[in-house]
């Protein structure tokens, strides 16, 4: 209770913990919402690949001392239509082709860093350092949660389709591929915003596992959303709790409390009964 008082206090004292509580939040939201159509749609791959190949883009902003989403969605959108384009004009599976993709968009991007002699950058970048957020930071990421949440609003009916059948989708008329590009849009977007939170390395973390929480416990989409929304906005708040208090590193920190959630929904939720079914005494057949 001591720690958790003085927490508290810190957080009525110094404006970098408040802007990094604020960041937190916001990033654990929007990166929960979004988690819930990439896991629906099988993408959980794409996610992964997308918040390794916006590195390259990350490093040439900083060389060319622009803003560093302009960069990361021209790489991201790049590396998802390179995804699409070699799937479809090869025997290669999806899979196979988001590997080499990501790969080499990830490699690249080490390369450019080392060659910008930024090192302190690139920690930041793989690992995150929330309490080192700026103003510009936390206005950035205010913009990416608002462009998530309208997109969702606005095109909820249409990723609720798509995200469950896409081959109604496309006989209904709607346009899926451009409503999948979209999704990798906005999906970058959220990678390059998480980054002062998590880093590349635990972004997907972010992405998947709040999403995959939530669905332990519920079979709507709406119900989804929100409660995806809320374990990440909760794990963020936890985390840098923990981050503060124990001096770990901020991203390590989050997604391991959102993965003590995972577990804990694994067994006990609804839908897994994992813990109900392990005590249930076995039926003797007659």
């Amino acid at each position: 209770m001591t720690s958790i008082t003085a927490f508290i206090t810190a957080l009525g004292r110094y404006d970098f913990l408040q802007s990094a509580l604020i960041t937190a939040i916001m990033v654990g939201v929007m990166s929960g919402i979004i988690g819930c159509f990439i896991i629906l749609r099988g993408m959980s791959m794409m996610g992964d690949a997308i918040s390794h190949a916006v590195l390259p883009g990350v490093a040439v902003a900083y060389m060319l001392g622009i803003n560093v989403l302009i960069g990361a969605s021209v790489f991201g959108l790049l590396a998802a239509g390179l995804i699409g384009f070699v799937a479809s004009h090869s025997k290669l599976k999806t899979d196979t082709s988001i590997g080499i993709v990501f790969s080499a968009f990830y490699a690249l991007g080490f390369i450019l860093i080392s060659m910008a002699e930024s090192a302190t950058n690139l920690h930041h970048i793989l690992f995150g350092n929330i309490l080192a957020v700026s103003d510009t930071d936390i206005m950035t990421t205010a913009v990416v949660l608002g462009l998530v949440i309208l997109f969702v609003v606005f095109f909820y009916k249409e990723l609720l389709v798509t995200s469950f059948d896409a081959t109604f989708a496309r006989t209904y008329g709607l346009k899926a591929q451009l409503l999948h590009y979209a999704l990798m849009l906005v999906l970058t977007l959220v990678t390059v915003s998480a980054l002062q939170t998590v880093g590349i390395i635990l972004v997907v973390a972010m992405l998947i596992t709040p999403a995959a929480t939530a669905f332990l416990w519920t079979d709507k989409l709406g119900t989804m959303l929100v409660l995806a929304a809320t374990i990440g906005a909760v794990s963020s708040v936890v985390g840098l709790y923990f981050s503060y208090s124990l001096n770990w590193a901020s991203g390590p920190a989050i997604v391991l409390i959102a993965a003590i959630i995972f577990g804990v929904s694994f067994l006990i939720s609804p839908k897994q009964a994992l813990f109900t079914n392990l005590r249930r005494p076995r039926q003797v057949p007659a």
